[in-house]
Parts: structure tokens; C-alpha cells; sequence
């Protein structure tokens, strides 16, 4: 299974729409340099697919962009319904490795309030950086089944 990178979205605070960026330094073990939810942790980067916005769009009729639910990594064409956790995905040198899928959404972020739902407590997938490296919009993303 492959996909694309469409955009790259970092934030300095959880809980709110990020902003897009060319590129990201994957960090192993960390997450993303400058974003807020890098960490020792199981959810250091978050990924969603451009198809679950675009149905989020067509739903609300709202005009909504990458990096508006706080994922970390848009991809397009990488079906994120058929991840399973321990996939790895890699992305340039980077490798990265499913730790959740979905979570439990901590009352009405700021997200929810300004789109009206929020669709990474359903679609969105979390991952823990195996090995870091630098990666980029267009990077094309491999999964690897556990």
C-alpha cells in the first residue's frame, strides 16, 4: 500500500489547527521537531487521509484544509482505514510505526468547536518515530504490514 505526502503541519500548543510546512525533521523516539506532541510517548505524530477531509467537506459544506484537525501528516491515496497497529510506514529514510488508531476525544477542543466535529477520533491514525529523518510535501509514504 502507498500514498503521498500532501502537507506537513506542526503547532506549538495541542488542541488547535495547525500550520502547514514544506518539510518536518522526524525525530526517533521524539516526533516531529517543533510540534507540540512530540514526546516519549505512543501518539509523537498523528497522520489523516486528504479523502477524510474532503468527505468532512462534502458533509458540511465547510471549506476545511491539511493540518485543521491537528494531524501532523496529510497523505493522499494511503488508505488509513486498512492500518493495523505495529505497520510501519516508511517515508524517506524516515520510518514510522502505527501505535493507534482513533482516540478518545478529550471534551470539545478547539478544533470541534470551530469545524463542528472533529474526525480524528474516528480516522486518524498515531504513530511513534522508529527512525528518524527528514521528510518533505511529496515524500512518497510505504506501508509495510506487521
Amino acid at each position: 500500500m502507498k500514498g503521498i505526502i500532501v502537507a506537513l503541519s506542526i503547532s506549538d500548543r495541542r488542541g488547535i489547527p495547525k500550520r502547514n510546512v514544506e518539510t518536518v525533521q522526524l525525530l526517533e523516539g521524539y516526533g516531529i521537531e517543533g510540534d507540540a506532541h512530540a514526546g516519549n510517548w505512543h501518539r509523537q505524530v498523528s497522520i489523516l487521509a486528504l479523502e477524510s477531509i474532503e468527505k468532512m467537506m462534502k458533509t458540511t459544506g465547510l471549506k476545511l484544509r491539511p493540518g485543521i484537525f491537528a494531524e501532523n501528516i496529510t497523505t493522499k491515496n494511503l488508505d488509513t482505514s486498512k492500518l493495523k497497529i505495529g505497520d510501519r510506514i516508511t517515508i524517506g529514510e524516515a520510518e514510522l510505526e502505527v501505535t493507534q488508531i482513533g482516540k478518545e476525544c478529550h471534551k470539545p477542543c478547539a478544533i470541534f468547536r470551530k469545524v463542528g466535529d472533529c474526525i480524528m477520533p474516528k480516522e486518524g491514525i498515531f504513530a511513534r518515530v522508529v527512525k528518524g529523518g527528514n521528510i518533505k510535501v511529496g515524500d512518497e509514504c510505504i506501508v509495510h504490514r506487521s
